[in-house]
């Protein structure tokens, strides 16, 4: 708890992430031939995007396909700038892939729900048709213009008032325009015009919905001046399943916990539609900026692109996924970025990985907090530099041998009772839920078979005795929780004391069945 940051490590704050705000249109085309041709550059253009990805792939540079005589502006007839956006896009996408950890060579273009649904082949008449016309938009409806002040505001896609009426004049790449009416009463629109008078950037996207072409304008907001950072400390988020809340822990800068609260995400299961849990979702990020304000200390989250859509640290099954389906933390965790951007608080943003384990593991059991509190004091931490010590306890743990021997054979008599009763059930349901079990519990097994010698720093090795790789932190949940404690997300921490300040486990010693501390449930070891 009072390990200290890297002695390289800046503590001055990281340059803040651009802040982007918009408005949304409709384009109404007097004539049919603009709209004709708007539909065909949007082809066009969404072609070139398909194509410059990839050729990204590939590795050709941005230079080589956007210059004037490259295959854009050859194939697809674009001007230099569009075939610069195009790439620009297609690097977006590409890049985004690479952050999820996906395959960038199995991008779908349209989409893969909808590419899934129309290879099944199992739809016809109107719902096929609407399908087909999803698609298609989808996948030909996309046309992108970034702003420039040096451009007059945006070169390719202008906002022009004429007659009393906004207009959008739209560049066919070719030296000709066409023209569209922009309908729109969105509360951002005054802003927009205050822009185009001026001549100042902003961005354009166009896109297809229903037959009909809109429009998005964005922009670049000017930051508000920092009133409340990380050198004050910082306020941890996380959120917990069952029960639906989130969990806030205010760290000090020298990386204590000073106080730790939940908020009641019920209220927004009970939402009767989007609107009203839109509304919630709000208040309770005005209620967590309001807190990081009120101390003076910066909000540390999830990285959003890190935020998985499959476990969360609380369970599996269908009961789980009921469960996550009511989740509204990503969307949560925006609009604390985005009001707190407003109000000069800093986001600082971490890697999740292992912050709940580490947090049941080492700081739920120490501070008697709940494993919810205890992820959002580690995230807290993270955000502030400090690198999190393998308990010498544990260290102890993972070098006893009868204790590796005990997990061992724990996961091997499970691996075993797994596949027997995979051979016997006969629905085929359950018989898949066995199967998962039996993978994770093959995967601990080899996770603890490759455990050797003592473990090492949190980053995963162990001062060359153990493979690149073993994660100790992940070793000691897949030894503790399920073969100790009965469960694989336990409730009860507090029977790890024992482990966590001096690496005994005689309550478990001399059999395989899970310790009584381990709560009522541990009298059957089962998953959950």
């Amino acid at each position: 708890m009072k390990a200290k940051p890297k002695a390289t490590r800046k503590r001055t704050s990281q340059k803040r992430a651009k802040a982007f705000t918009g408005a949304h249109a409709l384009l109404v085309f007097p004539s049919g031939e603009d709209h004709k041709a708007t539909l065909d550059l949007m082809r066009r253009f969404s072609a070139g995007v398909r194509y410059a990805y990839n050729r990204l792939l590939e590795g050709w540079s941005r230079e080589a396909l956007k210059r004037e005589n490259g295959p854009l502006c050859t194939f697809f007839r674009l001007n230099t700038r569009y075939a610069d956006d195009a790439v620009m896009k297609a690097q977006a996408i590409l890049d985004s892939a690479r952050e999820r950890g996906e395959d960038p060579r199995k991008v779908v273009f349209g989409g893969r729900k909808l590419f899934e649904t129309l290879k099944r082949g199992h739809l016809s008449g109107k719902p096929l048709k609407e399908l087909k016309r999803e698609w298609k938009e989808k996948r030909q409806g996309l046309l992108y213009s970034r702003g420039d002040k040096t451009k007059g505001g945006n070169l390719n896609l202008r906002l022009l008032v004429k007659e009393g009426a906004l207009w959008l004049r739209i560049n066919l790449g070719d030296g000709s325009y066409a023209w569209a009416l922009v309908k729109t009463g969105h509360p951002n629109l005054n802003a927009l015009l205050q822009r185009a008078y001026a001549s100042l950037p902003y961005n354009v996207e166009l896109s297809l919905k229903e037959g009909k072409v809109h429009a998005t304008f964005t922009w670049e907001e000017e930051p508000t001046p920092l009133v409340a950072t990380k050198e004050n400390g910082v306020l941890g988020i996380d959120v917990n399943s069952d029960p639906y809340h989130l969990a806030l822990a205010l760290v000090s800068p020298d990386g204590n916990l000073r106080r730790h609260l939940t908020l009641s995400l019920e209220e927004v299961d009970r939402a009767p539609n989007k609107g009203a849990k839109e509304l919630v979702l709000w208040k309770i990020a005005h209620q967590v900026v309001s807190l990081a304000e009120q101390h003076g200390v910066a909000v540390a989250t999830e990285r959003l692109r890190y935020l998985r859509k499959s476990r969360r640290g609380d369970g599996s099954g269908r009961a789980f996924r009921r469960k996550q389906h009511r989740f509204a933390y990503a969307s949560l965790l925006r609009k604390v970025h985005s009001l707190a951007g407003k109000r000069g608080v800093q986001v600082v943003e971490v890697n999740p990985q292992d912050t709940s384990t580490i947090g049941m593991l080492k700081y739920a059991p120490q501070l008697s907090l709940s494993k919810d509190v205890a992820a959002a004091y580690v995230i807290g931490r993270r955000a502030l530099g400090f690198k999190e010590k393998l308990p010498k306890g544990y260290g102890k743990l993972l070098r006893d041998e009868r204790f590796r021997d005990h997990v061992q054979g724990f996961y091997a008599s499970r691996v075993q009772e797994l596949r027997a009763k995979g051979s016997a059930e006969s629905n085929r349901y359950l018989r898949r839920r066995l199967s998962q079990e039996l993978e994770r519990a093959k995967r601990h097994l080899s996770l603890l078979s490759s455990l050797q010698g003592s473990p090492g720093s949190q980053e995963g090795s162990t001062n060359g005795r153990n493979p690149i790789g073993v994660n100790p932190w992940q070793v000691l949940r897949a030894g503790t929780f399920l073969p100790l404690l009965g469960r694989e997300v336990p409730r009860d921490l507090s029977p790890l004391k024992p482990i966590l300040f001096g690496g005994s486990w005689e309550g478990w010693r001399g059999g395989l069945g899970p310790h009584p501390g381990g709560g009522p449930e541990c009298a059957n070891v089962r998953s959950t």
